[in-house]
């Protein structure tokens, strides 16, 4: 598996096709900061755009995208229901309030935020029924670890898609990351440059020096070496550029695993199996 460019895609267990590569919108605040954003990254060949309900910016995402003169069809929108309002009649409702806000006809992805307990089966079933009415392309998760997939997986009619989890250089994830695989999951990464804390590490500075990269370059790559999905988030036009330019060399397989020897299960998020939001 060789990803080329920044608009090569995975194939879904649904075959819908989705980017490797995209852009993540938390904590990028609606309106002209997202909107800059978004219209950046799209400038530059981005086609995936990940936001969520909780981020409170799907409006700006919206509008950006209609903006930005990028076909509808082209891009690969994903969104997120939030804590608070799942249950199945409330994903429901949350679902019409999100396409209201990014103003578009049907979503690409629609993922559950948190494994909220006692409710993410019912959540579930929601997610199922707008995929059968043809209002989401595919439909997964986020946060989930292996006892939650195995938990919604037990009753479901269709398996999640995606799950998109907390994954960089210190939290390789490699059981769930095989569990996944084994099951036909693809695998995301939410906050990949772990915040920007890996950006002095000596492993990863002697790579991006060789490469002439950068350390986060580096990081990226290897992510997609590892067949995950990754959505790096910036505001900053150079730095969007910069994330994709990651496609003209390749980590061997030595160096690979001396990434992902840097392991430490660190996180910089909540444990999926202890968070009260």
């Amino acid at each position: 598996m060789m990803v080329k460019n920044l608009q090569d895609v995975t194939t879904l267990h649904n075959v819908v096709k989705m980017p490797w590569f995209g852009l993540g919108v938390y904590k990028v605040e609606d309106g002209d900061e997202v909107m800059d954003s978004v219209k950046a990254a799209l400038k530059n060949g981005y086609r995936s755009i990940d936001t969520a309900a909780f981020y409170d910016n799907e409006e700006g995402v919206g509008t950006a995208i209609k903006e930005s003169g990028v076909p509808r069809e082209e891009i690969f929108i994903t969104t997120k229901v939030w804590n608070a309002d799942q249950g199945y009649d409330s994903t429901l409702a949350a679902f019409e309030k999100s396409m209201k806000k990014l103003d578009i006809d049907y979503l690409d992805l629609y993922l559950i935020h948190w494994p909220v307990k006692g409710k993410y089966k019912e959540t579930w079933k929601a997610l199922e029924t707008l995929y059968k009415e043809g209002r989401v392309r595919a439909i997964g998760v986020s946060n989930f670890n292996i006892h939650h997939l195995e938990d919604v997986m037990i009753d479901a009619e269709i398996k999640p898609m995606v799950n998109q989890v907390e994954y960089h250089p210190r939290l390789t994830q490699e059981e769930l990351h095989e569990f996944c695989k084994k099951n036909n999951i693809q695998l995301e990464a939410w906050s990949p440059l772990m915040r920007g804390q890996l950006a002095d590490n000596e492993t990863l500075q002697e790579m991006a020096k060789k490469y002439n990269k950068s350390t986060f370059q580096v990081i990226l790559r290897w992510d997609l070496q590892n067949e995950v999905v990754t959505i790096p988030k910036s505001i900053k036009e150079h730095r969007i550029i910069e994330n994709a330019d990651i496609f003209d060399f390749e980590l061997t397989e030595d160096e690979m695993d001396k990434i992902s020897a840097l392991n430490e299960n660190t996180r910089v998020g909540a444990d999926p199996d202890n968070f009260d939001f």
